[in-house]
């Protein structure tokens, strides 16, 4: 049986929509293999605040279906608290997590250590290295039984976080007993890490395909063919507190907040450098709370400013002002006790405060010194010691002429009328007076 015009018509165009949607159906899987990578920057001294971040960056990699979540590290290391608390979020992770030391001539040290190993992927661009775990007490020395006590459990950690991850628990134990550091190079012949790459494209290419180990045991192949990398953009209150948390930065504002504070305290009523002072002071203590304060730094500080009220009282001609800005520079170097150089005031900071925070305030104080040594010139006090004359006879009652207007006075001494008088008392609403007498010279 033979199909007519309008058959014909019917099959050609149901054979056409047939190759369109196999067409569709072969163009789907070339869509569905973009895959989104979630970046975020963990590029300074560890601390709490990057715990913060970190636990924001997963949430979003969760929330937008992301292939992995990509950790750049570059950092010198940081607070141990901190830093655990950042592994158990990346191994509780649902989204698999890359971590990746970059750029070149970067490094993950001491804490950064931990946080590359704890990746499902452990990479480093070429010229990175890695290392040196062992841990420090901030804010003093370790007796030795203390030491070990402290080195056996970050040994420990370490161990757990290793053999987990099937790479070598012994070789990375030594970089927290002995503080052994690695090349890249170094790292990856002896299966510390996974991949040593160019960049950061490269290792994207090379985990396309590449099956890991999930903490928990279960294995995943990556899809990563056509990654789309999106950037985890701190929110303000991230950037904030990530900027405050350099104890540089903490120090500046804990400063210029105390004089704000002492402004208010001396004129009363500007409001706005008490306001804005005790804003700066909270944040700078915030700051400043979680790190290891030397309280012999505290107690110079405090000299420091003692001496500069002093040396507004007292004519050292400049010795005590000297003392306060040395003291100042003293207390803000030890004010903070910390092996990693980036957790320390540094001295050009130190320096660049003490000496304008020393002339303002010796400035200021000298300024309410004097004014509160002046005679009161208004009011009634403002009279003792003034010169008028008298209006009528005083002998002793009547009338005198003193500041533009007319007192009833009492003379200590008969006065003539129009000869000049001297106010001793304010009695009321009438004066004591005694004669002025000028002095001649013979």
């Amino acid at each position: 049986m033979k199909a007519g015009p309008a058959g014909k018509c019917y099959i050609e165009s149901a054979l056409r929509k047939r190759l369109l949607l196999t067409a569709l159906a072969l163009a789907l899987p070339a869509a569905a293999a973009v895959s989104k990578v979630v970046a975020v920057d963990l590029d300074r001294v560890i601390h709490p605040i990057t715990v913060d971040i970190l636990s924001h960056a997963i949430e979003q990699a969760q929330r937008e279906g992301a292939e992995i979540l990509l950790v750049r590290l570059n950092t010198p290391g940081g607070l141990f608290e901190a830093t655990r608390q950042i592994v158990e979020k990346i191994l509780a992770s649902p989204v698999p997590v890359v971590t990746f030391v970059t750029p070149s001539g970067g490094r993950a040290a001491s804490a950064g250590f931990f946080i590359l190993q704890a990746g499902d992927a452990a990479a480093m661009a070429a010229g990175t290295n890695t290392g040196a775990a062992s841990p420090v007490l901030l804010g003093g020395e370790m007796d030795k039984v203390m030491r070990e006590k402290v080195q056996s459990d970050a040994a420990a950690f370490m161990r757990s976080i290793v053999a987990k991850r099937g790479r070598n628990a012994a070789l990375a134990e030594k970089a927290v007993l002995e503080s052994r550091s690695f090349t890249d190079r170094e790292a990856l012949e002896n299966k510390l890490i996974d991949l040593v790459v160019r960049d950061e494209a490269d290792l994207l290419a090379q985990l396309d395909g590449r099956e890991i180990s999930r903490f928990d045991g279960r294995k995943l192949k990556l899809s990563l063919a056509r990654p789309v990398v999106i950037n985890y953009e701190r929110s303000l209150r991230e950037q904030i507190l990530a900027a405050i948390a350099d104890p540089n930065i903490a120090l500046v504002l804990l400063v210029l907040g105390a004089l704000g504070v002492y402004v208010e305290f001396s004129s009363p009523g500007l409001i706005a450098p008490g306001v804005i002072g005790g804003i700066l002071v909270l944040l700078g203590l915030s700051a400043l709370s979680v790190l290891p304060i030397n309280w012999v730094g505290v107690a110079l500080l405090v000299l420091a400013v003692i001496l500069f009220i002093l040396e507004a009282k007292f004519a050292s001609h400049g010795i005590l002002g000297a003392g306060g800005a040395i003291a100042m520079v003293l207390g803000a170097l030890l004010l903070v006790e910390s092996p990693v150089p980036e957790m320390r005031i540094r001295l050009p900071v130190a320096v660049g405060l003490a000496l304008p925070f020393a002339i303002i305030t010796s400035f200021l104080v000298t300024l309410v010194v004097r004014a509160r040594m002046q005679k009161v010139a208004t009011g009634v006090a403002g009279m003792v010691g003034e010169v008028g004359l008298a209006y009528t006879a005083l002998s002793p009652a009547g009338k005198v002429f003193v500041h533009g207007e007319y007192w009833d006075a009492v003379s200590t001494e008969p006065v003539e009328a129009g000869a000049p008088v001297r106010v001793l008392e304010v009695r009321g609403l009438s004066l004591k007076v005694e004669p002025a007498r000028q002095n001649t010279g013979g």
